[in-house]
């Protein structure tokens, strides 16, 4: 793999001051991504989370929709910073959810196609409302499609999407709401 630091197969990043090492993960034969995972990381989901909240203050919206699992810290933080509420779209269908919107995606982490559910509840609360789609890292925009998708089966309207990392194409997501881009690296045979 390609040696982006002096630390062996990782890339470098830094978030309003809070720096982290991502490990490279090789997701296909002749390509690998750096790795953000936030989950256990409170010092950088705080980081980025105000970061977020600054880049986003003159944006009029209501809640905060995410997808499960990564970047639930992130929507929680987001929400502390806010002051607004958020919601996660789940990836298992439980009973309590009720009558459950549904939509599918694909996973770049695990190649396999997610569904990701909005629950009744949930959909009562942000139907007719503004919302901003957060999400850890938009790579492919799968997820994100999918997240498009239920937002206008709730009839709410997306007025922002923010990510601590976009990644890949970094013209595909000039609409994004980041604080940085992710580099995708190609391997040789």
């Amino acid at each position: 793999m390609t040696h982006t630091d002096s630390h062996s197969s990782t890339y470098p990043l830094n978030i309003n001051g809070v720096e982290r090492h991502l490990p490279l993960f090789k997701v296909q034969s002749d390509l690998a991504i750096a790795v953000l995972n936030i989950l256990g990381d409170t010092e950088l989901t705080e980081a980025a989370a105000h970061a977020l909240n600054g880049r986003m203050a003159g944006i009029s919206y209501d809640v905060i929709v995410t997808a499960e699992a990564k970047s639930i810290p992130l929507a929680y933080a987001l929400s502390v910073h806010s002051g607004r509420p958020y919601i996660v779209l789940r990836k298992n269908y439980k009973s309590y959810m009720g009558e459950a919107l549904s939509t599918e995606t694909l996973s770049i982490t695990t190649g396999k196609p997610q569904t990701l559910y909005l629950d009744a509840k949930d959909r009562a609360a942000i139907s007719g409302r503004r919302v901003a789609l957060v999400d850890d890292v938009v790579s492919t925009g799968s997820t994100l499609a999918a997240m498009r998708a239920l937002m206008v089966q709730a009839e709410a309207e997306i007025a922002a999407v923010a990510a601590i990392c976009t990644e890949g194409d970094i013209a595909q997501w000039a609409e994004v709401i980041a604080l940085a881009h992710l580099p995708l690296f190609p391997l040789s045979a």
